[in-house]
């Protein structure tokens, strides 16, 4: 009997939220036409501002980013957005936006595999674009995703999306562009005995992951030397990794486990490595930069880690990542509702050092060239993708932050969302009533 109410529970809350999915806008249809965006102040994502500027586009790609007074504007479609501001639209990465819906409807999560080893799982080919979530993010600028798997130590591969497709076909940018590896934490003993006791087991199992994680890296390079007589589909998808051709993203949060995963990483010739979370990176900022390591850091809005810490640590590390010349990016971690906040995120990074040109560039052409995605995206430049917003106001201020026009890939995004359309309902209810005469002075008047 429980049971049964366990799945009948399930299968109301997915009734439910079927009408919630039907909100979601269709997405928008090709260019059909050149179109010129003219008088705003232009953000180029590179640190380039351009005040009373103009940016062209044509069949998705941009033909002219500059001065206003320098644009030929025959044969464009002129959208005046005198007064405003023009960003290339902002990058999520490490996110399971589209892998999570319902929370409490297990069919609706697929953002985990059963195991501890998969990087042969593709997290994209379960990436819902039919998600509630998407246009909330899309309506503060946030226009592509890293869909990135979680859970176990080796997550799988992850894929660079852009947010206005029928399907994950239509949605990459670029696929399976890189491997997950949750680094085993170290841990530290306490002094108490039964802690120490379960402390014990745990190291135990630390070092069996281990010795299967250098075994699967050992026998990978080894499938890619072509010494196997069948094809193995999880040795087949690491090789990517001693070519270059694939990212090894390394979620890892404290000092000592950032170097020891990426030696580890380097002893297997991995060519590529980006750590992702990063909180310590300061602490070893030396030992990034000397081994051309990228940083995906999460966790700006956060209290410190240490007690000994400063307060602000969390908020000034973009900077201090910037000073000491490690490229770095800013991700909203996988709580995929706050994701719509990743332009404050780097907002804040601006209070607290960072020039605000580059804390724009730390959620656009920074990302873009951690994922390997920016000859098409990340800075309005002449021949990438017209993937751009268009703000009221400053696009990094929540107190200002107004997207009026969203374009990806040259087409006109509907800016629409459940959260929009629920607030226009009850506004028109009230309004309704607040006009109506009450049954008083109707009774009065008669």
């Amino acid at each position: 009997m429980k049971i049964t109410i366990r799945y009948i529970s399930a299968f109301v809350a997915l009734l439910l939220a079927v009408p919630a999915m039907a909100q979601v806008p269709a997405p928008a249809p090709k260019q059909s036409k050149p179109v010129l965006l003219k008088g705003a102040t232009l953000h180029v994502g590179n640190g380039q501002v351009v005040e009373n500027a103009a940016v062209g586009f044509t069949n998705g790609k941009i033909t002219y980013a500059g001065p206003q007074n320098g644009a030929n504007l025959s044969g464009y479609e002129v959208v005046d957005v005198t007064g405003q501001h023009i960003y290339p639209g902002l990058i999520q990465p490490n996110s399971a936006l589209g892998l999570n819906e319902v929370e409490s409807v297990r069919a609706t999560i697929d953002w985990r595999e059963v195991g501890e080893m998969n990087p042969h799982v593709r997290s994209v080919i379960a990436y819902n674009t039919d998600s509630d979530i998407i246009p909330t993010v899309r309506a503060n600028g946030v226009l592509m995703t890293q869909v990135t798997p979680v859970g176990g130590t080796i997550s799988g591969s992850s894929s660079v999306v852009q947010l206005d497709a029928w399907n994950w076909e239509d949605a990459i940018v670029k696929a399976d562009e890189g491997i997950h590896l949750n680094w085993p934490s170290m841990l530290i003993e306490t002094g108490n005995s039964r802690t120490d006791e379960r402390l014990k087991r745990m190291t135990e199992e630390r070092e069996k992951t281990m010795l299967e994680m250098e075994k699967l890296f050992r026998d990978a390079v080894v499938y890619k030397a072509g010494k196997h007589n069948s094809e193995n589909l999880k040795l087949a998808s690491m090789t990517g990794l001693f070519d270059g051709s694939r990212k090894l993203y390394l979620h890892a949060n404290y000092g000592k486990e950032m170097i020891e995963g990426i030696n580890f990483a380097k002893k297997h010739g991995v060519k590529d490595i980006v750590v992702v979370g990063a909180r310590d990176a300061v602490a070893v900022a030396d030992f990034l930069k000397a081994n051309k390591v990228s940083v995906i850091y999460s966790g700006v809005h956060a209290l410190p880690s240490r007690a000994e810490e400063d307060v602000d640590m969390p908020y000034k590390t973009p900077y201090l990542l910037h000073k000491a010349g490690i490229p770095f990016a800013l991700d909203y971690d996988l709580a995929i509702h706050g994701i719509r906040n990743l332009p404050f995120i780097a907002g804040t990074a601006a209070a607290y050092g960072l020039d605000k040109e580059q804390a724009l560039a730390a959620v656009t052409l920074n990302t873009a060239k951690i994922l390997g995605v920016d000859k098409q995206v990340g800075s309005i430049e002449v021949g990438k993708d017209a993937t751009l917003v268009v703000s009221a106001g400053d696009l990094l201020d929540m107190r200002t932050n107004n997207v009026t026009h969203a374009y990806i890939q040259g087409r006109n995004v509907d800016l629409n969302d459940k959260q929009k359309i629920l607030y226009k309902k009850f506004e028109d209810k009230y309004k309704a009533q607040q006009q109506a005469p009450t049954s008083a002075t109707s009774s009065a008047g008669n």
